[in-house]
């Protein structure tokens, strides 16, 4: 079975930045697609950024031109870099790994973005 950790989350003033990890027990190149999720106290979860196989991107409108999406092949790693973050920023975010056959999850790391 393949193991996700996500890390990274914290508390952090509006206007301060983050670099969320996610870290995969197997090489990257298993899966399809990568990305990051993430759900607010009240709201459905929604995707924020993912990266396929071959290094296509793709940010949600929400938070383009302020979070990016990354990854490092040889650390089995994918980042999400959040910059100017503010308030409805908060929230878990989850890294996500989609296979041909199964999906996977990290545990969840806590954004809390507040003064």
């Amino acid at each position: 079975q393949v193991q996700l950790a996500d890390s990274g989350g914290g508390l952090v003033q509006p206007g301060g930045s983050l670099r969320l990890s996610c870290a995969a027990s197997a090489s990257i190149f298993n899966f399809n697609v990568m990305g990051w999720y993430r759900q607010a106290p009240g709201k459905e979860r929604e995707l924020v950024a993912a990266i396929t196989r071959d290094g296509v991107t793709s940010i949600a409108d929400s938070v383009k031109g302020r979070i990016s999406i990354s990854r490092d092949i040889a650390k089995n790693t994918v980042y999400l870099q959040m910059n100017s973050l503010k308030p409805d920023d908060t929230a878990v975010y989850y890294c996500n790994a989609k296979g041909d056959l199964l999906t996977y999850w990290g545990q969840g790391t806590h954004v809390t973005v507040s003064s």
